[in-house]
């Protein structure tokens, strides 16, 4: 059997790369693309909050212990509490989560000053990629130990909408 090698033209292998790229780029864009803002929908009412204007209002940062990464980071972000207050009039009673990621969960009983809505990480804007762009953490810790991973199961990543659940 005798092999004849094909010919390309410069013109096709070129038109075929510049498909590949656009193939890699649509898959990798949308994700991107839509992480530009944070919902928060309060029945029937869907607010969009820029991620950009959520970093500015990040006024508090402190270095914590992040159990995940297993080492000190420096966290940016703002009070949940008194994000919550803001934009809702009061604390809800629960809070329904939905993640980039398409994890859901609804949790209670936010009313407390040690949970922070964290934007940036290292001084850099937190990403899909880093468990962002949004991420949900206790400041203090109490007495749990930091080698457990479960004992900080309530931290949420990678938030794209909060529901209030009156």
């Amino acid at each position: 059997m005798n092999a004849v090698a094909l010919h390309r033209s410069p013109w096709v292998r070129a038109r075929d790369r510049f498909a590949s790229v656009l193939l890699v780029a649509g898959l990798a864009l949308p994700a991107t693309v839509l992480a530009q803002a944070l919902n928060l929908i309060n029945g029937d009412v869907t607010e969009k909050i820029a991620l950009s204007d959520l970093r500015d209002i990040s006024d508090t940062s402190f270095t914590l212990y992040d159990p995940y990464q297993g080492r000190e980071v420096e966290m940016q972000g703002v009070a949940f509490q008194t994000f919550l207050i803001d934009h809702f009039g009061q604390v809800p009673p629960a809070l329904h989560f939905t993640a980039w990621d398409d994890y859901e969960v609804t949790l209670e009983e936010w009313d407390d000053p040690n949970w922070y809505l964290i934007t940036l990480e290292d001084g850099a804007p937190l990403t899909l990629r880093s468990r962002g762009p949004v991420r949900l953490v206790e400041r203090d810790y109490g007495d749990r130990d930091v080698e457990s991973l479960r004992e900080f199961n309530d931290w949420i990543w990678m938030i794209r909408s909060i529901e209030a659940k009156w």
